[in-house]
């Protein structure tokens, strides 16, 4: 099988599709062939070296690429009762040192990280539901924010903030979106109450729509101080960037990292199936052309993923 490696890292620039064997599945788990994996930023952290540089992995002579991804069920190992040869699912490769991963023809997963795809989703949009829709929902989780209350979602247009945003306004809380002044109306459509253009003063802007400021901030893109600023008193922030500013003002700060939940996977896929959550697909680029989708990945400005497809 092909797949997307980094046997030396330093960034997009060095990976590599490679030939090798398609894995077996032991006990407990899953050999999905893949039909759909996404891109996200986090594959700039494991190309250049950062999750090795922070703990997150240990030293490897060979990284997989890909966290997530929908396909359909190869084969499985004894004991797996969940999912059956054949089925369409969409999973999370949460141990991030394995020597292939999601980026690739065929990926072995652990039957907890696995779930239903969607029915009538194209598998090309539902391999962008699990690593930011389990992202988004965790981290709206942690904070604290009355029913109806206020919610800032930074960088709002992006993969887990478009998804933050419609599991907000699905939970009754209103939304104030923060991203491009282009992406006001599409925002608007998915659930936003309010819109602040990106490189406005946040919290003068968001302070103007919501007289004292919002009862909540999940940061997606990593604003800081200044998405701390649009925080009531005693309200409640959560970065998913490890980039939470001191606590003033009794706000209670979060850094917060995903784990897997088959379950809210599962949820998530039923969510899409009945239409009430969407994901937005820029373009899917063949595995073969993973170098250049990942350079350009990392330069950042796409509306929409990047998805590779065999």
């Amino acid at each position: 099988m092909r797949a997307v490696v980094v046997r030396s890292l330093g960034g997009p620039s060095r990976i590599e599709v490679i030939e090798t064997p398609a894995p077996t599945p032991g006990r407990h788990e899953v050999l999905v062939r893949v039909a759909a994996a996404p891109l996200h930023p986090a594959d700039f952290q494991a190309t250049s070296g950062m999750y090795v540089k922070f703990g997150a992995a240990a030293e490897a002579d060979q990284y997989g690429v890909g966290i997530d991804v929908a396909g359909t069920v190869e084969a499985v190992g004894d004991g797996v009762s969940t999912v059956m040869p054949g089925q369409a699912v969409i999973g999370l490769q949460e141990r991030l040192d394995q020597r292939t991963a999601c980026q690739a023809d065929y990926v072995l997963l652990e039957e907890w990280a696995v779930a239903p795809a969607p029915k009538g989703v194209p598998l090309s949009e539902a391999a962008g539901l699990p690593l930011n829709g389990i992202t988004a929902w965790q981290g709206l989780g942690v904070l604290t924010v009355p029913p109806t209350g206020w919610v800032l979602i930074t960088g709002a247009a992006g993969g887990v903030g478009r998804l933050a945003v419609q599991l907000a306004a699905m939970q009754g809380y209103r939304v104030v979106a923060q991203a491009r002044a282009s992406d006001e109306q599409a925002l608007r459509d998915l659930g936003a109450t309010e819109f602040v253009p990106s490189g406005d003063s946040l919290g003068v802007a968001v302070r103007s729509l919501v007289p004292g400021g919002v009862d909540g901030v999940l940061d997606t893109a990593n604003v800081g101080p200044a998405a701390m600023d649009a925080v009531a008193h005693g309200g409640s922030y959560v970065s998913l960037l490890n980039g939470a500013p001191q606590s003033r003002r009794d706000v209670k700060t979060v850094n917060w990292a995903y784990h897997t939940d088959r379950s809210q996977l599962g949820v998530l896929s039923a969510l899409a199936a009945s239409g009430s959550l969407s994901v937005a697909v820029a373009e899917t680029v063949p595995l073969s052309a993973a170098r250049s989708a990942h350079e350009r990945n990392a330069a950042g400005g796409t509306r929409g993923l990047l998805v590779l497809t065999p």
